[in-house]
């Protein structure tokens, strides 16, 4: 009896891609598996051909090699035949052909599973994130057992195969159609058991302890960058390999400067007369210097100079962000009699002068607002 077409057989043009034979695999093995079709030789024989045309067209040489001789590429012991793809199996199977990468995750999972990343929480000063530091962390994590060198065993003894799973790491069971796999209860995935366990780390191949490590923190940081250093996270079980160690960085606040970005903000107060009058003030920088500002006569509180590249350094970049002065014009208090003088003679002097434009202006407004309301 010949040999139906291999695309018919899965259902398929012979222009499908992988994921549309993959697909239809799935679907027709999924109906015809012999677990679902108990004593059915029509469905066994049907799963047969359509295990057979998949495993040739999911292989693009042996694909091509179809394409253009058909079935005579694979007669006489060829490359093709279903001889290597039974099906004794259950759907564990026909999952890890379907999926792959997945279930050979699944399967590996137990003895090559890398310990836990750690978070650290670090908080510097606004300068320390100006300047960039070198400084160092403590960090309680699970290191290397020393003794038994990470495998868990007592010296001169070494990790037997489990006998329950023989070295797989997981056992099968069948619940009516379907196989199912877990991991093995004996060694917990690992594959293998330690009959006589390590006295420092009972086993486990770690134990726990301080360390002390190196952190560059680079100029320009921002609250909340995250630094990853590779490895320093804690030792997995039976010598597998470290998770990471995540230093989250937050910037306290500063009793003097504000930051936004690579900006910084400052208010600083001013002597209403320099206000008036006009000067200069020395305002500190977050690099730790001083600088001048001067201040024109006539300076209302509120407004902002703007130093242009005294901010804060750019992370990865050799720029600078602004600095930015807000005045803040200070009223006098504890005043003397003759100081009380002084300024009244100054308002009166100044009476029938605008020296006011501020508040005179605010109140203009207030006068029209209530000529509104008696309209």
């Amino acid at each position: 009896m010949a040999k139906r077409d291999f695309y018919e057989t899965l259902g398929v043009s012979r222009t499908a891609s992988a994921d549309e034979l993959k697909s239809a695999y799935r679907r027709m093995a999924m109906k015809y598996h012999p677990d679902r079709n108990p004593g059915d030789q029509a469905a066994e024989q049907t799963f047969k051909e359509v295990s057979e045309a998949y495993d040739i067209l999911k292989d693009d040489q042996k694909r091509a090699a179809y394409n253009q001789f058909g079935h005579a590429a694979f007669e006489q012991g060829g490359a093709g035949g279903a001889g290597g793809f039974g099906f004794s199996g259950g759907f564990a199977d026909i999952f890890e052909e379907m999926f792959g990468a997945m279930g050979a995750g699944r399967r590996d999972s137990g003895p090559t599973r890398s310990g836990s990343d750690l978070r650290y929480n670090l908080e510097i000063p606004l300068e320390e994130a100006f300047k960039g530091k070198q400084t160092t962390v403590r960090v309680n994590t699970f290191a290397q057992c020393e003794p038994c060198r990470g495998r868990g065993a007592e010296a001169g003894s070494a990790p037997a195969t489990c006998r329950t799973c023989q070295g797989h790491g997981r056992v099968r069971a069948q619940q009516g159609f379907f196989t199912i796999e877990r991991t093995c209860p004996t060694c917990q995935g690992a594959g293998t058991v330690i009959e006589k366990p390590c006295r420092s780390c009972g086993g486990q191949g770690r134990v726990r302890r301080e360390k002390t490590l190196s952190v560059s923190i680079p100029l320009g940081v921002e609250d909340g960058t995250r630094i990853r250093l590779a490895g320093e996270g804690e030792v997995g079980l039976h010598g597998a390999a470290a998770g990471d160690l995540y230093i989250f960085i937050s910037i306290a606040q500063h009793q003097i400067f504000q930051r936004d970005g690579a900006n910084i903000y400052c208010r600083v107060p001013i002597p209403f007369t320099t206000a008036a009058l006009g000067g200069a003030i020395e305002v500190p920088t977050v690099e730790g210097t001083r600088t001048r500002v001067t201040v024109p006569p006539g300076t209302q509180s509120g407004h902002r100079f703007r130093l242009k590249g005294k901010g804060m350094t750019v992370l990865r970049s050799p720029l600078r962000g602004d600095m930015f002065v807000q005045a803040v014009v200070e009223t006098p208090v504890n005043l003397t009699k003759r100081q009380q003088e002084l300024l009244r003679e100054f308002e009166k002097e100044g009476e029938n002068r605008k020296t006011n434009p501020e508040s005179e202006g605010f109140f203009a407004r207030v006068k029209e607002f209530f000529e509104d309301l008696r309209e």
